[in-house]
């Protein structure tokens, strides 16, 4: 199963506390008092999200963290960039070298358009989207696996 880890969903949930506060400034304790999370874990997601230019730091007294630019110009694929590295389905789907089948295995290229299709979604998805209600779902339009069925 192809699962992001719990500190980049928690990264999430912090860019999207600072998203709703439209550019203010927020402390680590403030943005953690908002999320529901610990300050050492706002903390600890506030690193990579800064080196990544995601947000950017203010010392002082007054200080705190704010959104580099615009919730709608952060897009969901770099917050998981930000905190895990490229996106890879499987280890061959990013980087050459990594798999002995690879001179004889014909899976290659096709598990790097799979991971082609699953990049371009998330870059089609902003952190505002990430902050606005969830639409109702068009039961025509999409299939969704029942989790139990799906880890049998």
């Amino acid at each position: 199963m192809l699962r992001i880890t719990r500190l980049t969903d928690y990264a999430a949930v912090v860019l999207t506390v600072l998203a709703a506060s439209a550019g203010e400034v927020l402390s680590a304790s403030d943005i953690a008092e908002q999320a529901g999370l610990e300050a050492t874990t706002v903390s600890k997601v506030l690193k990579p999200l800064a080196q990544a230019g995601l947000v950017e730091g203010f010392r002082g007294a007054h200080g705190g963290y704010r959104l580099t630019r615009p919730a709608v110009d952060v897009k969901l694929i770099e917050v998981i960039e930000a905190m895990e590295g490229p996106l890879a389905v499987t280890d061959c789907s990013v980087h050459d070298g990594n798999c002995g089948l690879e001179s004889s295995c014909g899976m290659r290229r096709n598990w790097r358009r799979v991971n082609d299709v699953i990049v371009q979604a998330l870059q089609g998805i902003s952190l505002q989207d990430m902050l606005d209600p969830e639409p109702e779902p068009d039961p025509r339009a999409t299939r969704r696996i029942d989790l139990r069925l799906a880890s049998a």
